[in-house]
């Protein structure tokens, strides 16, 4: 449904901007003792000399990868980068003592702020969007039981066409992108398109690096989600639908078997999902 074609570098560049701009990350490591900032440096640093070492990496090797990792950060992709292939572990080891709903990586393409809809409602899209629609009901809770009335339920996911809207051209700014409040029960109701799979951008940096190693592109369809109370924590998950190919060889090692939604297909051709999170109290 876009008129102009989406690429690598714009959407790159849009990724880093919006990183810098929604996120403060040398703010919140400020006070990060130089002890710590010294033992990750060097666990880094002696994971790649092992591997240097191991695998007796030419100068060829490493010209070709400084090169590289040069043009990564003039198309903008070390968000895409990062959250492709690191982040899935982050988010493991920083949500491991959860009892509540399992998370999964945000990715570079959320951004705060969008529509508020009530605890019922239709995300925003265009006319005709393509896709078959979808009606996902849910409840938020706590881990003991007790509804969460008036939690914040983020949405945002990409079209038919695998785009994000303010991250590829011609398409409207909150384009599938909506806020939902919980009512006095705990439950939502939200009217959406079911997304389609997709491939990372390829025609960057991370592309070539897909194509050396003969790896694929590949996302499962997938809803991006966060979810949030006063006084626990915050979650941030990816749904995902049975029978995709790409289930099982997500390029973000992504899926978890928790986070697969179960659509019931409807009479007039939509699909219902019922699926709701129970959030962990802060301690």
């Amino acid at each position: 449904m876009t008129t102009e074609v989406a690429t690598a570098a714009a959407s790159g560049a849009s990724a880093t901007e919006r990183f810098h701009s929604d996120k403060s990350p040398f703010a919140a490591v400020a006070g990060t003792p130089p002890e710590r900032v010294d033992r990750l440096a060097r666990r880094v640093l002696d994971a790649v000399y092992q591997t240097v070492r191991d695998e007796k990496v030419t100068y060829d090797e490493f010209n070709a990868l400084k090169a590289w990792m040069i043009n990564v950060g003039e198309d903008g992709e070390w968000p895409l980068f990062l959250d492709v292939w690191l982040e899935h572990v982050v988010e493991d080891v920083n949500t491991a003592h959860r009892e509540g709903n399992k998370g999964s990586i945000e990715g570079p393409y959320y951004v705060p702020g969008a529509p508020e809809h009530g605890s019922k409602g239709t995300i925003e899209m265009r006319e005709g969007e393509s896709g078959t629609p979808l009606v996902w009901t849910g409840k938020v809770t706590s881990t003991d039981g007790t509804v969460l009335e008036n939690a914040l339920v983020e949405l945002w996911h990409a079209d038919a066409d695998g785009f994000y809207s303010q991250f590829a051209p011609g398409i409207p700014e909150w384009n599938l992108r909506g806020n939902f409040r919980t009512d006095a029960e705990g439950g939502f109701e939200i009217h959406t398109i079911q997304p389609a799979p997709y491939q990372i951008p390829t025609d960057g940096s991370c592309g070539k690096l897909i194509a050396a190693a003969g790896w694929h592109a590949w996302r499962p369809a997938h809803l991006h989600v966060k979810v949030s109370a006063p006084g626990h924590e915050l979650l941030t998950a990816q749904l995902y639908f049975p029978g995709d190919e790409h289930n099982d060889d997500d390029i973000a090692s992504a899926v978890k078997p928790e986070l697969l939604l179960a659509p019931v297909p409807q009479a007039d051709g939509s699909v219902t999902v019922d699926y709701g999170f129970v959030l962990d109290p802060v301690r």
